[in-house]
């Protein structure tokens, strides 16, 4: 291991001696691509097999990854890489399926929301087609299921379902006994992603109860209320799972500690990001020195690292744009930033830091 550790180091360094490039293998990524898209090394290929209809906007993919990828597990994510319009775009998508199937199929799938305005999810319901080849990165999130069997209760809006299904589907192969609640809100009827798989579901897994609430089927809209949390028996014995829109989520979460549900035992994950916190700007902005790149830039605290490295000319990897995938991450060499999310500044000393939610407070080095 240590060999092969070492070997790969050395690959890396002389494929940014000799190709600018710390994969020497992708730089003949073009010719492999003209004669066969999976054999390409910069990204993981993935042939789309499938593409089916859920609702009237969401469609899920079947993929088949090149056997190289490292696999996932039940709620993780992982960023999609498309070409539109001669511009690689990468976009974050949870996993809705079991990770039985990529282990006995070679399969995995997507299921993706059209979002107003979206540039890769419109052009992923307009124009993706059976056969194409798209890009994955390895599967990152937390988002995991417990290692010892516990109460479970899920609670999902609209989209919010689709790593829940990943979840619930692996639960299920696995004969997990403890209790296991579904609580799943959607708009109408129309709107229920998944219903045969969440049928099926609830039919052969016994130790798993289903609850679908529409909200908006009525005169009166309705939400997430107190009844409908104190109908799950055993609640405070329950680690919970959310995912949904922020307004289901934080209100999921104030009725939750309501019942004495700890922090410990409430696990989210977000579709967009979470609320950015109040940050003074008068604290803000400095210098940003980009070693590698032999640049510095003055910034007055308006934009994030990201931001700033993009407006610069450089191009630093990068994924979801709001914190969640870490595909952007990179080493801080000095210097403070503050996390736009949490409004928590960081240490000053050398430490990794997500360029695409942090903002300089004074001078700030980075290894890019």
């Amino acid at each position: 291991m240590l060999a092969k550790a070492r070997q790969n180091r050395a690959l890396r360094w002389l494929g940014r001696q000799i190709l600018n490039t710390p994969q020497p293998a992708s730089y003949f990524d073009p010719l492999a691509e003209a004669i066969n898209p999976m054999w390409v090394q910069a990204y993981t290929p993935a042939r789309v097999e499938r593409i089916f209809t859920e609702t009237h906007d969401t469609k899920t993919l079947v993929l088949r990854p090149a056997r190289r990828w490292g696999g996932f597990q039940a709620g993780q994510h992982v960023n999609l890489g498309v070409d539109i319009e001669g511009v690689r775009r990468q976009r974050t998508f949870s996993l809705s399926s079991s990770p039985r199937l990529w282990q006995d199929n070679g399969q995995i799938t997507l299921t993706i929301k059209r979002h107003p305005g979206g540039r890769v999810t419109n052009w992923l319901h307009d124009h993706l087609e059976e056969g194409a080849v798209l890009g994955l990165t390895d599967a990152f999130g937390d988002f995991l299921l417990p290692s010892v069997a516990k109460p479970l209760l899920f609670i999902a809006g609209g989209s919010g379902i689709t790593p829940i299904l990943s979840q619930l589907e692996s639960l299920a192969a696995e004969d997990y006994r403890a209790p296991v609640t579904l609580l799943y809100f959607v708009r109408t009827r129309k709107d229920i992603i998944a219903r045969e798989t969440i049928t099926a579901l609830a039919a052969r897994y016994s130790a798993l109860t289903v609850r679908i609430l529409t909200t908006h089927d009525n005169t009166s809209p309705r939400s997430l209320n107190g009844s409908d949390l104190d109908s799950v028996p055993g609640l405070t014995a329950r680690d919970v799972f959310l995912c949904g829109p922020g307004g289901l989520m934080d209100l999921a979460t104030e009725l939750l500690y309501q019942r004495g549900i700890r922090d410990s035992q409430v696990h989210c994950t977000f579709f967009a990001p979470p609320t950015i916190a109040s940050l003074s700007k008068e604290a803000l902005g400095g210098d940003v020195r980009f070693v590698r790149s032999a640049l510095s830039v003055d910034s007055t605290g308006d934009a994030t690292l990201l931001e700033i490295a993009e407006a610069a000319g450089l191009h630093p990897q990068s994924g979801c744009r709001m914190g969640i995938c870490h595909q952007c991450s990179c080493r801080k060499t000095s210097g403070t930033v503050i996390n736009r999310l949490t409004g928590k500044p960081s240490g000053p000393g050398e430490e990794s830091v997500q360029l695409c939610v942090s903002v300089p407070r004074g001078p700030v080095t980075l290894d890019v």
